[in-house]
Parts: C-alpha cells; sequence; structure tokens
C-alpha cells in the first residue's frame, strides 16, 4: 500500500512543545518515526525555523532524516500563491501561509496539516483555497489538523 504523503506546515512542529497541541503534534510525529505515513517539508518551513527554539530544530533535523520528502517552492507553486492573494484568501501578511497550501498542492500532498485554525484549517477558507487550485488545473488539497490524520490514539474496529 503507498504511503500517505502528509505535508505539514510549521505549527506542527510548535504544536509538539505546546501543551494545548502536544499530544497530537506527537502522535503525527510518532507515525512518521513509524513509517505508517510519509512527512513532506519544504524550504518555506525551514525558513520560518531559522529563528525556532533549539527543541523545535531538533525535532525538524529528526524529520529530514526520516525519508522526508522536500518539496520546492517552484515557479508554479509561487503562481498558485499569488493567484491565493489575488482573490483576497489571505493577505500579503499571510504569503507564507499561502505559499504553504500551493507548496503542497503542486507537490501532489494527500494531506496538509496544520494548527492554523484561523488562516488554513478553516472550511471557508479550505474551499476558497480548492476553487483556485482546481481552476489552475490541480487537485483539490485535503486540509486538517494533526488530530485528524494521525493514528495516534485511535483504537482497531
Amino acid at each position: 500500500m503507498k504511503l500517505q504523503r502528509v505535508y505539514l506546515d510549521t505549527s506542527v512542529l510548535g504544536g509538539c512543545f505546546d501543551p494545548e497541541f502536544a499530544e497530537w503534534s506527537k502522535g503525527l510525529i510518532q507515525d512518521f518515526r513509524d513509517g505508517v505515513v510519509r512527512p513532506l517539508l519544504s524550504q518555506v518551513v525551514a525558513t520560518e525555523l531559522q529563528d525556532a527554539p533549539r527543541p523545535v530544530q531538533v525535532l525538524y533535523a529528526e524529520l529530514l532524516s526520516l525519508d522526508a520528502e522536500i518539496i520546492e517552492a517552484t515557479e508554479s507553486a509561487l503562481e498558485l500563491a499569488d493567484a491565493y492573494q489575488e482573490r483576497r484568501i489571505l493577505t500579503p501578511k499571510l504569503y507564507d501561509d499561502g505559499l504553504h497550501i500551493a507548496v503542497a498542492t503542486v507537490g501532489e500532498a494527500d494531506v496538509l496539516v496544520s494548527w492554523n485554525f484561523k488562516h488554513i484549517v478553516r472550511f471557508d477558507k479550505i474551499r476558497r483555497f480548492n476553487a483556485v487550485n482546481l481552476e489552475f488545473g490541480y487537485k483539490q488539497l485535503q486540509i486538517f489538523s494533526p488530530r485528524e490524520v494521525t493514528t495516534y490514539g485511535r483504537e482497531e474496529d
């Protein structure tokens, strides 16, 4: 069976050290360690982590060692992120949030995970991102929080 390719934004890594989100972020990281799903990362994440606390950077380095796939911010991804701006889905200040979505879309991630409920993991925003994705010839991107994606805490039926 093909491993699901899971793009994680920076909030998921930081979530490992936040009491509100740690249980589910750590569960997803364990899924990566166990080979249940494959991590997808981008230069966008690497750039955002440059000033992150040391434990977050160490966790990122570990993910890189777990057969993580690095997705580039190609011209196509930049064009898609620009289209999100033109459609006013996100403000210019939030360009990188749109770039995460564009990179994951162009890189054909199976799902993007984030704890950013204000700008990314929102039904109305997801619909608008996907309308643009379809307009540009891409498939719709599934967007969830780590809680919905991790196998952590699930009982087998």
